[in-house]
């Protein structure tokens, strides 16, 4: 299909978001932006996580990583269902009880400044990193099979791309989001099963033969067993659990879309029914991957990896599924960065310039420093996406769980340590502990396999550096009178 009518689809889809962004947003107000009015239905919160949850990443590398790692990934996935309940009824009710904004605040309720600030710049950090890598992988894939042919400059494309996402969430934020998403998350799921009953059809195999055939090929294996490898199914479910406490429950994006709901009652139904849904979306993206697999050797195509989905999409099979294809990926690309950006601009504006609590600016000084703060997240946006782009990594989703362990481990520190113990913490000394504990793993990861016989630290990197971090706020800790 021609690029210039891929791209016209594009468009057509972005008017969409904008029409639904200036039905949300009016009469909206700072307090919108940052929480919608705590007035959020659960139902399109949970059903909007899913695609804020997946993103591009999942929508185009999870099909990719079967040919390599087979059906591995799902080990994470049974983690993230565990730690979905965690968060639920651990998390959720803290939150509710302290009837928070930003989540940081409860580090500013339990410890001190200090630790509130380290609590929310190590989220900027981490948020930042993430949520650029995942639009990088979704801006090249569009560059490389539309905008390319089309002449348009890879910076130029992420500069629209970005500018399209600011027109839609400057104004109505969480509000607008929460409806943004719902929508995105229904078409990202569309183009999964389409793509899925397509392929089968093409191939003209039922479900059962699928998985007979993937079988044979050893790509339906799910636990690996080998305790010295990176992907031990033990490492990979405890790994993954913690990484959903951590990037959901510690992450202000996710948690800023659930506690927008009114009741926790509410809120706890939408992160179990999310949860579950997202156990068997996450399948579908294997068996999808499978698929696309067994696709490329009946039409014998050298394609793996990150490459696989879209270059069949588009270059294989029909216009129809290649339009829904294209849908689907911006679906995907749009949830990465609208959240990120809405939930950066209000923890820099609430957690590090205190802007809710300044009662000498007035309701526009407010929202022009909130507009400032947003803008320049979308610079920094732009600038992230750009030294990806030279960097040019194909294993995107690796380089995400590594970001992870390094820096949400301190954050799984501080909440572990505030809510398991009661213990006086010199709050000063904090950020100093939550510096040295990422450089301690790092070298420790750097010489596991000779200091430990082989053995290759992996996904478990996140509960290391949140126990480094824990046992450095225990040094520095005193027991309470």
């Amino acid at each position: 299909m021609s690029p210039f009518i891929l791209f016209s689809f594009v468009v057509i889809y972005f008017l969409v978001l904008l029409a639904v962004a200036f039905y949300t947003a009016r009469g909206s107000n700072n307090e919108t932006f940052f929480n919608g009015n705590k007035n959020s239905h659960w139902m399109l919160v949970a059903f909007g996580m899913i695609g804020t949850s997946l993103s591009g990443v999942t929508f185009i590398s999870v099909p990719g990583t079967v040919g390599f790692n087979h059906f591995t990934y799902f080990q994470v996935v049974l983690g993230y269902f565990i730690g979905y309940f965690v968060v639920a009824y651990v998390l959720l009710p803290l939150y509710y009880k302290l009837n928070l904004t930003s989540i940081y605040h409860y580090l500013d309720h339990r410890f001190g400044k200090s630790s509130y600030k380290t609590g929310a710049l190590f989220f900027i950090l981490s948020r930042t990193m993430g949520a650029t890598l995942r639009l990088y992988l979704v801006i090249n894939v569009m560059q490389l099979f539309i905008l390319d042919a089309l002449g348009v400059p890879f910076v130029v494309t992420a500069f629209i791309i970005l500018l399209m996402i600011l027109l839609y969430t400057f104004k109505g934020g969480v509000k607008t989001i929460v409806w943004t998403d719902t929508l995105q998350t229904f078409f990202m799921l569309l183009a999964l099963v389409v793509c899925v009953l397509y392929i089968m059809g093409d191939l003209n195999l039922s479900f059962s033969q699928v998985m007979t055939q993937l079988n044979a090929l050893g790509y339906t294996e799910v636990f690996n067993t080998d305790i010295m490898d990176k992907k031990f199914f033990l490492k990979q479910i405890i790994g993954g659990a913690f990484i959903t406490i951590s990037m959901t429950g510690l992450d202000q994006e996710m948690m800023q879309k659930n506690i927008s709901v009114k009741r926790l009652s509410d809120s706890q139904k939408n992160m179990i029914s999310f949860s579950t849904v997202m156990v068997l979306v996450n399948f579908l993206f294997l068996l999808l991957g499978g698929l696309l697999y067994l696709y490329a050797t009946s039409k014998g195509l050298d394609v793996k990896g990150d490459d696989l989905f879209p270059t069949i999409a588009l270059q294989y099979l029909p216009p129809a599924i290649s339009v829904i294809f294209i849908i689907g990926l911006i679906s995907a690309l749009f949830p990465s960065a609208d959240g990120a950006i809405t939930a950066l601009t209000s923890s820099f504006c609430i957690d590090i310039l205190g802007l809710q609590r300044n009662k000498n600016l007035t309701e526009a000084q407010q929202s022009k420093t909130r507009i400032t703060v947003h803008l320049t997240f979308a610079v920094i946006f732009l600038v992230c996406v750009m030294i990806f782009k030279v960097m040019d990594n194909k294993s995107i989703i690796g380089i995400l769980l590594d970001i992870a362990g390094y820096t949400y481990g301190p954050l799984l520190g501080l909440f572990t340590f505030g809510i398991i113990t009661k213990r006086i913490l010199n709050d000063t000394l904090s950020p100093i502990v939550c510096i040295i504990a990422p450089i301690l793993c790092y070298i420790i990861q750097l010489n596991a396999p000779s200091l430990f016989g082989g053995y290759q630290i992996g996904i478990e990197m996140l509960i290391l550096n949140g126990a480094m971090t824990f046992a450095g706020l225990y040094i520095i800790s005193k027991p309470k009178a």
